[in-house]
Parts: C-alpha cells; structure tokens; sequence
C-alpha cells in the first residue's frame, strides 16, 4: 500500500471534522442563539461537508479496501465523519496502524 492512500484520507478527514464542527457551532447559533447570519453561515458549512464528506467516504473506503479492515471496522471508519470531533480521533487511530503496517512492509521489501 502506497503512504499517498493514507495522506489522502487524513487530509479529508481532517478537513471534514473541522466542518462538521463548525457545521455544530452554525446550527447552535442558528437554532439556539438565534444570530444574524447564522443560517448563511450553516448553508454555506453544510453544502462543503457534504460534498468533502462523498469524497472522504470513497477515499476512507479506499483505505480500507486496501488495509483488508473487517466490515464493522470500515463501517466505524465510515461513520465518524458524521459525528462531531470522532474523525480526529478515529484517524489517529488508523493512521498509527495503517503507518505501522506500511513500514513493516517496506522493512520485508527492502530485506527481499
């Protein structure tokens, strides 16, 4: 497995994880405090996440597919985009995994 399939999806990851919360803190001023704005803001914030979140869900996939993960392991993967803050730490995660595994497989080329 190539290091870009992991690059690719901590990037998005990231980036949908910083949406989603600014995607919470838009729907708290919108429905709760009821700012100026706010439903401009979450308008713009949620057509972002949704689109970044179809690309982060093919590339998390991709990720997944080629790391072998069980289903309920890709399904997690999958989902912690869609729950605030849960995507920083699942990525953490699969990245310490994923980086372990890439390097054992490196070690067992460069030794053949």
């Amino acid at each position: 497995m190539k290091k870009s399939v992991l690059t690719r999806y901590r990037v998005l990851a990231y980036v949908t994880g910083v949406l989603l919360i600014l995607l919470t803190l838009g729907m708290i001023g919108k429905y709760v405090l009821d700012l100026d704005g706010a439903a401009d803001f979450t308008y713009v914030v949620s057509l972002a996440h949704g689109w970044l979140y179809v690309l982060y869900l093919v590339f998390a996939f991709d990720l997944g597919s080629k790391a072998k993960w069980p289903v309920k392991k890709q399904l997690w993967v999958l989902l912690a985009g869609t729950i605030p803050t849960a995507a920083f730490f699942v990525e953490r995660k699969v990245s310490r995994e994923v980086e372990a595994k890439i390097a054992d497989s490196s070690f067992a080329t460069a030794k053949a």
